[in-house]
C-alpha cells in the first residue's frame, strides 16, 4: 500500500484573525474591570489551567470587595483604610486586569500556531514524496517487467501509478530528463546520446561517469532517476 497522503495545507491567506482575542483582551478595560473575573474564567475553561481559575477568583473577590465597601459606606466619609482598599480593589481588575489580559493574550488563544503549519505541511508532503520514489524503486527491483507496465518513471506518458517524480533515464526523451533538478537541456541531449551509444545505464553514478557530468549533479540523479532494464 502507499504511504497515507499528509491533509492538505490549509492557505496562508486564510490565517485566523487575530480580533477576537484582542477583544478579550480589552474586556477589563472596557468594562472598568467587572469583566475581568469572566474573561479569566474563560481563559481558565479554554487552557485548563488552574492559575487562570485563581486569577478569575482574585479579581471577582477584588471586585466584590469594592461593591461592598462601597455600598458601606455610601452615606458616610470611608476611613483612610477602607478608601484605599477600594482604589486597589477598583483598579486591581480594571487596569491590573488589562496589562495582565494583554500578556497572556498569546498563551490563551495560540496565535504563534499557523506560523508554522505551511513548513510543516511542505516537510510533510516531501516526506510522502520520497516514500512513493522508494516504494516504486523496491517494486521495480523486485519486478522490473511490472515496472514498465506501471509506466514508472515516464511521466510524459498516461499513467496512473504515482512513483514520487521518477525518471527513467534509460528510456525517458531528453524533454523529461531535463525536467531533473541540476540538469539543462544541453546536458539532457548528452545523456540520450551516450545512452543510445552504451545501450543504456545501471545507477546514477555510471551516467554521471559515461556522460561526463558535473558531479554535483549524482546526488539528484541519484534520488530522482531510475535505470529499468
Amino acid at each position: 500500500m502507499p504511504p497515507p497522503i499528509p491533509p492538505t495545507p490549509p492557505p496562508v491567506q486564510q490565517r485566523p484573525s487575530s480580533a477576537p482575542s484582542y477583544l478579550w483582551a480589552l474586556a477589563p478595560l472596557y468594562t472598568c474591570g467587572f469583566g475581568t473575573p469572566f474573561s479569566m474564567m474563560y481563559a481558565a475553561i479554554r487552557r485548563r489551567s488552574v492559575w487562570y481559575g485563581l486569577a478569575s477568583a482574585g479579581y471577582a473577590t477584588a471586585t466584590g470587595l469594592w461593591i461592598y465597601l462601597a455600598e458601606l459606606y455610601e452615606a458616610t466619609e470611608a476611613p483612610v483604610l477602607a478608601s484605599v482598599a477600594m482604589v486597589l480593589c477598583m483598579l486591581g481588575p480594571w487596569l491590573i486586569g488589562t496589562v495582565h489580559s494583554l500578556a497572556v493574550r498569546r498563551q490563551v488563544f495560540g496565535d504563534a500556531a499557523p506560523y508554522e503549519t505551511g513548513n510543516e505541511q511542505a516537510i510533510a508532503l516531501a516526506q510522502h514524496r520520497r516514500a512513493l520514489r522508494q516504494q516504486a524503486r523496491e517494486l521495480a527491483q523486485h519486478d522490473p517487467v511490472m515496472a514498465r507496465e506501471l509506466r514508472i518513471g515516464r511521466p510524459d506518458l498516461p499513467r496512473q501509478y504515482d512513483d514520487g517524480g521518477l525518471v527513467d533515464v534509460n528510456r525517458a526523451p531528453a524533454p523529461v530528463i531535463a525536467n531533473l533538478p541540476g540538469l539543462t537541456p544541453a546536458l539532457a541531449e548528452q545523456i540520450v546520446r551516450v545512452r543510445d551509444q552504451v545501450g543504456g545505464f545501471v545507477s546514477a553514478e555510471d551516467v554521471s561517469a559515461a556522460a561526463s557530468l558535473p558531479p554535483h549533479l549524482t546526488a539528484d540523479l541519484a534520488e530522482y532517476g531510475i535505470f529499468l532494464p
